[in-house]
């Protein structure tokens, strides 16, 4: 197995691609793999968070195809295409069962990562994730297609981009790969779900883009949703409900998110 060493940062040559990937910290049960939204990289999702996360373990941030410093190739984004690229990392670092922790698309790609190889992944946290349409709220994903790269300028999605990206004039072709993606969402069974073995922290803000009840109902699905108060005590799964957090302030509220993950993080595994 490679030894990895606090703040080291480079690229593994994956499925065609040099994903960009970035170390903090040591230590911890498992190293933590961090897999950011759409339009974003590791600084936009997960800034806020990383100090917190890396105090008390290894935190390995990745930057997807055609996002931040992983510069694209001709090749669709989907979800399962993502994850392969994920646990090819893994396999190029020598890294046997990390924990995942994805927000937004990043946590569809943890959540494809889990069943593609249910055997790769110790526990997952989903920040914003909802595994079928209906977990969404209704009407969000109309229009999609209508989105411009112009209507992005300005954002902190796109100065990012620009600062660190390979070749800052693919933005356009981010946002139509990201559209493509979005309009082709890859759902998940209820029984796949119900068949992780993978404890789960659910996290969504409380006027997120996934509805209350599709994060009842996954949580519900993931063992959760009983009485911890009778012998059997608290299931392994979790679900947090951030008030006054809405999809795209999730990567700000790190005072509440880092403590319930670090926590979570350090419980035991669920096996059988």
């Amino acid at each position: 197995m490679t030894e990895i060493t606090a703040m080291t940062s480079g690229y593994a040559p994956v499925n065609g691609l040099q994903l960009y990937y970035e170390v903090h910290g040591e230590g911890g049960p498992a190293p933590l793999v961090l897999l950011h939204g759409a339009f974003s990289a590791i600084g936009t999702s997960f800034g806020a968070m990383l100090p917190g996360l890396a105090a008390e373990r290894q935190v390995i941030g990745v930057e997807l195809q055609g996002h931040g410093r992983t510069a694209d190739i001709e090749r669709r984004l989907t979800s399962a295409g993502l994850a392969d690229d994920v646990i090819g990392l893994l396999d190029h670092l020598g890294i046997e069962r990390p924990d995942l922790f994805g927000y937004s698309m990043g946590s569809g790609v943890a959540m494809q990562a889990v069943l593609r190889a249910p055997s790769r992944v110790r526990r997952l946290v989903l920040a914003s994730f909802a595994y079928n349409l209906a977990g969404l709220h209704p009407g969000l994903m109309d229009g999609l297609e209508a989105l411009q790269p112009e209507w992005l300028y300005g954002t902190p999605w796109h100065d990012e981009y620009v600062r660190i990206a390979p070749r800052p004039d693919d933005f356009p072709t981010l946002v139509r790969r990201v559209t493509d993606l979005n309009m082709h969402i890859t759902e998940v069974s209820a029984e796949e779900v119900a068949g992780i073995r993978s404890p789960i922290l659910e996290i969504i803000g409380d006027s997120d883009i996934v509805r209350p009840e599709g994060a009842v109902d996954l949580f519900r699905l993931a063992g959760g949703g009983v009485s911890g108060d009778t012998p059997a005590g608290l299931p392994a799964s979790q679900l947090a409900i951030l008030p006054g957090t809405s999809h795209t302030m999730i990567p700000a509220r790190a005072d509440l998110i880092v403590p319930m993950v670090n926590r979570f993080l350090d419980g035991p595994d669920r096996e059988g």
